[in-house]
């Protein structure tokens, strides 16, 4: 077992992670799907990042079949780790939170699905995966395991260059012209900066 404070830390914050997915996932079931580009690897990376994210983590804390991987973490270090933490658990819930009854967890459309461009979409087009990102890189510093600590980021990266294509693409097809001109004017995952002058 690794009940180190930093370790500690974090699976609290998976914890507040998995809350906050329950909670919109239930909001989500009672929404009807209009467009569908879901598929089994869409899904298997999704899976992939949720074993990479949680699964991992947890057995690397609460059991001795990781140790083997394990390193030293400086203390400054773990203490780096606590600020993207935060700010990647609260980009989570601001990006479900902002995204409303338009989010699912696959790559779908809702019935009457609009685009937001508001809160923290209105910089960036793809908050919840740089949350994913802020969050691999508490695991990395948290974590002193050179699996369970570094394979989040691994499978972020994956699942962001794979999905992010046909998902542009999907609402490229369903907004036009509207999402051509978000496009312009945000960020994938890091705001625009000369743009938010003039925004």
């Amino acid at each position: 077992m690794n009940l180190h404070p930093s370790s500690v830390l974090f699976v609290a914050g998976v914890a507040v992670y998995v809350g906050i997915r329950a909670h919109f996932r239930q909001i989500a079931r009672a929404q009807k799907t209009s467009v569908r580009r879901s598929s089994r690897r869409d899904m298997s990376l999704v899976m992939l990042v949720g074993l990479c994210q949680v699964v991992l983590p947890l057995i690397f804390v609460f059991s001795p079949w990781l140790d083997h991987l394990n390193y030293g973490l400086p203390g400054a270090v773990s203490v780096a780790g606590v600020m993207p933490l935060l700010g990647g658990l609260w980009l989570f819930w601001r990006s479900h939170t902002d995204l409303g009854r338009s989010w699912s967890v696959t790559l779908e459309l809702r019935e009457n699905h609009r685009l937001v461009t508001e809160g923290v979409y209105r910089l960036i087009r793809h908050p919840m995966y740089a949350s994913f990102f802020l969050l691999a890189l508490a695991q990395a510093l948290l974590l002193g395991n050179w699996l369970a600590g570094w394979s989040a980021l691994a499978a972020v990266l994956l699942l962001y260059v794979v999905r992010v294509p046909a998902e542009e693409a999907m609402m490229l097809s369903f907004f036009g012209a509207e999402y051509q001109s978000y496009m312009r004017r945000t960020g994938g995952i890091i705001p625009r900066l000369w743009r938010m002058h003039g925004a």
